[in-house]
């Protein structure tokens, strides 16, 4: 049988396993995350029909003769560049600007994906929209330990954040120093005790007889009580405190000059319990949470995964990868740090399909099909004629 025959068949193999490969590329250009594939061919072995020959004195080398075997897919290599990057508004949605990779748990197993579409389960877990669950480092009391193992993170609808007592007010502001004696200002102020009961603290300012001098009253609603005098000089007060019940109230800002009254708290600690109300994702991967309270605290920090050698990592479906000895071990960090990129709350991250470039191969292969099949047709006319050589 002429060689060309099975050198044909190779040729229609291989661009079939072309057209394949351009094929899933398209069928995946809206996929999120989804990185294209393109196929690379080399030649199989060579028949030597003769060998080269060194030159002498008398004859001049010879190279070798060899006819080719056919066409193989030396490999199909994914293309992990940067896809772009689609806005959604959805507070779930994260999409990796850089390198790395999310890591998502599934039925015990570890997994690997760009596609950053997650949602919330009924348990809280942020979960992939196949179930798989994403991997981080829960916080614990605020902080979060992004040196130890990965474990699954979410948003539990119970997350509370604890009570704080307050112990510090501080006042500012002015005691007008032109104030008939006996003149009072009276300052409420709400405190919190360590179970985050509110307390009003009374602040009552009495102008004294003489002298730019007030009397500074303080009692809570438990009964705590204080007392203290303040004295002016040229406007200007050298500071002071006074303790109600626990709570110490700085005076150091206040002013004495005539004809304003401006006194008020300019800040002061402490706090209710408050539960969660809403969260963000910053770039290092952090979900903070904002409580009924006011506070703003870290409840966990998405975890991301680089590889050596990424192209090696194994497609296992539902836009998910799995390490294998050619892609090397995860090395798992955080975003921002380690070559590992940042992330973006709020978008996604596109195919990186380049539609031109895919229809341009899907007419390569499709020409070198047509190539080959004439290559198998010449071959059986060549057949055909030898076999009619004899009538």
């Amino acid at each position: 049988m002429l060689r060309s025959l099975n050198t044909g068949i190779a040729g229609l193999r291989a661009h079939q396993t072309m057209l394949d490969v351009t094929g899933n590329n398209i069928a995946n250009v809206n996929t999120t995350g989804f990185k294209a594939s393109s196929t690379q061919f080399q030649d199989t072995l060579s028949q030597l029909t003769q060998a080269g020959a060194a030159p002498d004195q008398q004859v001049g080398g010879t190279n070798p003769a060899q006819v080719g075997l056919g066409v193989q897919v030396a490999g199909i290599s994914t293309n992990f560049a940067q896809g772009s990057t689609q806005v959604t508004g959805r507070a779930t949605d994260m999409a990796i600007s850089g390198d790395g990779f999310f890591v998502v748990n599934k039925g015990g197993n570890t997994f690997f994906t760009r596609a950053g579409a997650f949602d919330f389960d009924s348990n809280g877990n942020l979960v992939t929209p196949d179930g798989a669950i994403v991997q981080g480092w829960p916080a614990v009391g605020g902080v979060v330990n992004a040196g130890g193992p990965v474990q699954n993170i979410g948003l539990p609808g119970a997350a509370t954040t604890a009570a704080q007592a307050t112990t510090g007010v501080t006042l500012g502001g002015n005691l007008p120093s032109d104030a008939a004696p006996g003149t009072e200002v009276v300052r409420d102020v709400e405190v919190f005790d360590a179970l985050g009961e509110s307390v009003t603290l009374t602040l009552a300012f009495t102008k004294a007889a003489t002298g730019n001098s007030w009397n500074v009253q303080g009692s809570d609603s438990t009964g705590a009580t204080g007392n203290t005098t303040l004295t002016f000089a040229n406007g200007g007060y050298s500071g002071g405190a006074i303790n109600v019940g626990g709570v110490t109230v700085d005076l150091a800002d206040l002013t004495g000059y005539a004809d304003l009254s401006t006194l008020k708290v300019t800040d002061k600690d402490g706090r209710q319990a408050g539960t969660l109300t809403s969260f963000s994702i910053g770039p290092d991967g952090t979900l903070v949470g904002s409580f009924s309270n006011g506070v703003r605290e870290p409840i966990g920090q998405v975890a991301l995964a680089t590889f050596d050698n990424p192209g090696g990592l194994e497609k296992s479906g539902n836009s998910l990868y799995a390490a294998t000895v050619a892609s090397g071990g995860a090395m798992v960090g955080e975003a921002g740090t380690d070559g590992l990129g940042t992330l973006v709350g709020g978008a996604l991250e596109m195919s990186n399909v380049d539609l031109s470039q895919e229809f341009t191969n899907l007419i390569v292969a499709q020409r070198g099909f047509q190539a080959n099949s004439r290559v198998i047709t010449t071959s059986d006319e060549v057949l055909n004629e030898l076999v009619n050589l004899k009538r």
